[in-house]
């Protein structure tokens, strides 16, 4: 006989029975709702256009500046400058604010400095192990004032995204994928499976036998998930292949990630690229560098893009974003990039200043003074 995380012989009647989790998140309905409605039907950049995503490549002429472009370190005197330009700092987390569960050297002088100021501050995450109130309770824990308005996850984009485009009711969402996703689906009230309950289940092959998938299902959102395995990547792919217009929709594309702060591991675009080999799709990305969360952005508090710095560690995330939304971009190097790789003539992405972590802006005071 074959468990319940099993695929069947041909002829057993037996199958999974994968549960929709019932966790909700009454708060966040109502704001979401109201917000992503606005943002499917308009553009900041344009308004009156659609919301736009990242599906598959873009033209070169928009992925990077060209290398002759000038990298320029942020010297005492350009610090006033950038921050009076801006209206709005967009900050990365991970290698920004924090590596792994600690809070790097100036980070909480920096962003009291800045609210002091009256500079709005945003939090962005590509990592969608979270949802946003659980990385509210990680800047509480940390000893940061932040509040839930301010910070988005790429979680919550994938909800996000999917609550925009009227999401059919209906149908349900098959997760790879951590519990932040589970919980911002739950906030929209839409279906899903898969996720943390698939975290155990093993593929165990014999003759004649097959997988059955949920016909139903009609998105599939891959995002990290430190228990992906054969078969959330099988029951995955039979989504894709075999529901007619099933989605694809990645939560980003990064290849390292900060589980901890003694080294990188591996990031979502390992658990992307699983999928995008088993089905020769690609997807929709709804994080960083995509302008989804951004466009959302601008549009729920009513920024000007050309008002808003991006502060990041990398590269082909962070300051592509920035570069592609019309932002002003700083780049530190207190996480992923190095200042060999910044400089690298391979690296056609350049910011407008780099320097070594976000507490270097502290210095802002002492030139005023």
């Amino acid at each position: 006989s074959l468990s319940s995380g099993q695929p069947r012989a041909r002829g057993v009647t037996s199958r999974v029975d994968h549960s929709s989790s019932t966790r909700t998140m009454a708060h966040a309905v109502a704001s979401l709702s109201s917000v992503a409605a606005r943002v499917s039907a308009k553009s900041s950049a344009l308004r009156g256009k659609t919301l736009r995503v990242s599906s598959a490549a873009r033209p070169a002429s928009r992925v990077a500046m060209s290398a002759r472009a000038e990298i320029t370190p942020l010297g005492d005197g350009d610090k006033k400058g950038l921050v009076d330009s801006v209206e709005t700092f967009i900050f990365d987390c991970d290698g920004v604010i924090w590596k792994g569960d600690s809070l790097i050297e100036g980070v909480p002088e920096t962003i009291a400095m800045l609210r002091a100021m009256g500079k709005r501050l945003i939090f962005v995450t590509n990592n969608s192990t979270k949802s946003r109130a659980g990385y509210l309770k990680k800047f509480l824990g940390l000893g940061l004032e932040i509040t839930a308005e301010e910070v988005f996850s790429s979680s919550f984009a994938a909800a996000a995204y999917l609550d925009s485009k009227n999401f059919p009711k209906d149908k349900k969402v098959y997760v790879i994928g951590e519990t932040g996703i589970l919980e911002e689906l739950d906030g929209v009230g839409i279906k899903h499976l898969g996720g943390e309950a698939d975290a155990g289940k093993t593929v165990t092959l014999a003759s004649g036998q097959l997988m059955e998938h949920d016909p139903d299902v009609a998105a599939v959102v891959v995002g990290f998930d430190r228990n992906v395995n054969y078969y959330k990547i099988q029951y995955a792919t039979l989504c894709i292949r075999e529901n007619p217009g099933c989605e694809f929709i990645a939560t980003n594309m990064d290849a390292v990630t900060h589980l901890t702060d003694a080294q990188e591991w591996a990031g979502n675009g390992s658990m992307v690229g699983a999928i995008k080999g088993s089905t020769k799709r690609e997807p929709t990305v709804v994080g960083k560098p995509a302008p989804f969360m951004l466009d959302y952005i601008a549009n729920k508090f009513d920024i000007r893009k050309d008002q808003i710095c991006m502060v990041g560690d990398r590269l082909d995330t962070d300051i592509l974003f920035g570069k592609d939304g019309g932002l002003r971009t700083l780049l530190v190097l207190s996480g992923v990039t190095t200042e060999e790789t910044l400089k690298s003539p391979k690296n056609t992405i350049h910011p407008d200043f780099y320097t070594s972590k976000l507490g270097d802006l502290l210095t802002l005071n002492k030139v005023e003074a």
